[in-house]
């Protein structure tokens, strides 16, 4: 399962994210792929009020506010959703 962050240098928001998605990633097992909205147009365009974001495969796209419980559930349910599916 890959998930995708989406941060631009100097979020603080960013950061405190991608620290949760590192503590949470050993216990559910995903691959992390960040992007800095600021290195593509559209990424900039779809993302600029709204980071830090998070596409997560077979789940949904999650944007701010970010609660630890509610994104483990989240990345729980898309692991289940890709082991159903496989």
């Amino acid at each position: 399962m890959r998930v995708t962050l989406y941060t631009k240098p100097g979020c603080l928001l960013c950061d405190e994210l991608k620290a949760d998605l590192l503590a949470l990633q050993a216990e559910i097992g995903f691959a992390l792929v960040e992007r800095n909205i600021e290195e593509d147009e559209d990424d900039f365009a779809r993302f600029r009020y709204h980071i830090p974001a998070i596409d997560v495969e077979n789940g949904p796209l999650l944007t701010p506010p970010h609660d630890f419980v509610l994104l483990r559930r989240t990345l729980g349910a898309a692991r289940d959703q890709s082991t159903a599916d496989s």
